[in-house]
Formats: C-alpha cells, structure tokens, sequence
C-alpha cells in the first residue's frame, strides 16, 4: 500500500483512499498554500465545497501545481439550499468556474435536505453530460439511502460521513459495503467537544507508542485499513506531511481490538437526522 492506493468504485472509476480536505480552511492564502504543499507531497485526491468557500484558491492551486489535471482527483458539493431549491445545475457550473475546471471526478448531495432524490437524479443527467464523471452522496443514514434507492437504480458510489474512532458507523459501513457503495470518512481525526479529544485518548496514545508514530497517524491508518477514504485537513506543512506518513507501519489485530473498543456513538458534527442548515 502506498500513498496513491485507490478504492474501485461501483461506476468503474478509482478514488485515493487519502484526500486531502479543506473544511475550514480560509480562501485564499490559507487554502492555496495548503493545496499546494499537499500537491507536493503525493496527495493526489481533494475534497471541498461550495458552502466552504474555498473552491477558487483550491482550483489556483491545481493549476499552479502542475501536475496534470488528470492526476488530480477532485470532489465538491452540491449545498443544502440548493439542492431544496432544485437549482443543481447553476450550482454545479457556479462550483466548476471556480474551481476552473471543466468536470469534477466526483459531485455529492452534501446533506439530506429535502428534495434531495430529486437533485440527484438530476445530478445523474449532469454526469452523461460530462460534467461529473461520478455521483455520491454525504451524510446520509441508512433510511435516506433507501428513499433514493426507490427512485433510481443508480446507486451512489460513495457516503461520506463522518467518521473516528469514537463513531465508527460500522453498521452503515456495513449496508454501503453490501450496496457497492464506498466510504468516505470527514472529520476523521475527530474533534475537540463535549466527548473528548481522540488525539489524546490514552488508548490512542498506547498504540502509536508501540508504532512510534503519532496518534493522528493511528486514526488515519485504522480507517485505512478498512478500505475508509480519508480526508484530514490541515494547513500546516509538517501535520500534512504526517498524516500521508501512514504506510511505514500496520496495526495488528490487538491495536484494532483496542481502536474498536473507542466506538462510544460520539458526533462533534450535526446528526443527519436533526440538522437544522
């Protein structure tokens, strides 16, 4: 395994298993920089959003790279306001003048919200277009993923939802995986709230001293070796170098016992069922 491993998906096409996301991150400086130094070091997958904010600097970054664009595999998002007001269309040509491209790899209904079969049917007519070469979804459960399933036999190829050691999702991995269906994982290092700091969880810290890595490699390496796309984010040079350093080592059956152990149903991000944006 090395840091280009790609997951097959069920269209026929391949997505790295590590991305590189930019949530949060500022437009401008901030994001291109990042993209850049993330270009620089072999990530080859990126992850934004139109509701980011940051689709401009991340397509400056892919043109100044210079890495061919066909190296570069990108996603962004179809937001929530729009896909309730069935505006998919001028939302995705508004995403790829700024992102300056003519086509993303992959287009995603970013929530539930309602009127979201709807949109991704239509998202599926703007990819025998041409202008997405894949169609997925973001942050649907089980029950959201059934309603489309009712309505079109094209089935999404990935759910990206988030995902850590504290909510592993393995009963929605599991339905994806019996649907073809990939697994992206945001927020994958977790986050700081009300139900702890996974970088500092003393079981997390006991397996990367065994490795000598860090404990964010450890929840990057764990997702991994599930077939979990991953998309961490940063905008620090050494912590984007560290977290494509993750193929040096292999957690074993015990680490993944302990890592498995964690699973406590904690979200630091909105419920799919009760957000209100």
């Amino acid at each position: 395994m090395d840091i280009n491993t790609t997951l097959a998906l069920n269209d026929g096409h391949r997505i790295p298993l590590l991305g590189f996301g930019v949530f949060r991150a500022q437009d401008g400086d901030e994001t291109y920089r990042a993209v850049l130094t993330a270009l620089a070091n072999g990530y080859r997958h990126l992850d934004t959003a139109m509701i980011y904010g940051n689709e401009e600097s991340v397509g400056r970054a892919i043109r100044d790279s210079g890495i061919p664009r066909d190296e570069i595999f990108v996603t962004t998002k179809l937001w929530n306001d729009d896909v309730r007001s069935g505006k998919v269309r001028p939302a995705l040509e508004a995403s790829l003048g700024r992102l300056g491209l003519d086509r993303v790899d992959l287009y995603l209904v970013h929530w539930p919200a309602d009127g979201f079969v709807k949109a991704y049917l239509e998202m599926v007519k703007l990819r025998d277009e041409g202008l997405i070469t894949s169609v997925g979804v973001s942050n649907f459960h089980v029950s959201h993923l059934k309603r489309l399933f009712a309505q079109t036999d094209v089935i999404p190829v990935v759910d990206q939802i988030e995902c850590h050691p504290y909510l592993q999702q393995r009963d929605l991995i599991a339905f994806c995986a019996g649907h073809g269906i990939g697994v992206e994982a945001w927020a994958p290092l977790g986050g700081q709230g009300s139900g702890g700091d996974i970088l500092h969880n003393p079981t997390m810290e006991a397996v990367a001293r065994r490795h000598e890595v860090t404990t964010a490699q450890v929840a990057l390496r764990w997702q991994l070796q599930r077939s979990v796309v991953i998309l961490p984010k940063s905008v620090h040079e050494e912590r984007i170098r560290a977290n494509a350093d993750l193929y040096g080592f292999e957690l074993d059956g015990e680490d993944e016992r302990l890592i498995m152990g964690l699973n406590e149903g904690v979200r630091f991000g909105s419920s799919p069922d009760t957000f209100d944006f």
